[in-house]
């Protein structure tokens, strides 16, 4: 498999997987929206999509987005994994594993001191995966939501 840093252009084979990963949050699927959503974040770069392509075809298998953020507290850059999936026919193949490596490698290259993930406390396969990564409970800081709907 191959990674590429997707852009634009590659809204055809990244849209499909995000609307996957929404529904797997039990959100609706959005086609036009979610569409819109990612070309706005990759057009304004306010996201960084990896996306992983099989080796002997441009088949996607996964992709990661990440967020830039900022420490108030360390006055340095981080950077929010705020979306991973791989495409069922792909799992058991390390794409997740060599996704987070790539995002590792872009975090540690835009000098960040970070990278941070959240997922539901149930999804016990997606915290062990991030663990074998190296990702720690923040032990810290609790986390808050304030929804503002």
């Amino acid at each position: 498999m191959r990674i590429i840093q997707a852009t634009p252009e590659h809204l055809d084979l990244i849209t499909p997987m995000f609307i996957k990963y929404r529904e797997v949050f039990g959100e609706p699927a959005y086609p036009e929206q979610s569409r819109a959503f990612l070309a706005k974040r990759l057009e304004r770069d306010e996201s960084v999509i990896y996306l992983a392509l099989a080796d002997d075809e441009d088949r996607p298998m996964g992709f990661c987005q990440l967020y830039p953020g900022y420490s108030s507290l360390s006055l340095e850059r981080l950077w929010v994994l705020n979306g991973l999936y791989v495409e069922e026919d792909a799992r058991r193949q390390q794409v997740a594993d060599r996704l987070l490596q790539v995002a590792r490698k872009m975090a540690k290259e835009t000098n960040a001191v970070r990278l941070r993930v959240a997922t539901r406390a149930d999804n016990l396969a997606a915290r062990a995966l991030y663990e074998s990564i190296g990702f720690e409970q923040d032990a810290e800081f609790a986390n808050y939501v304030l929804p503002l709907d």
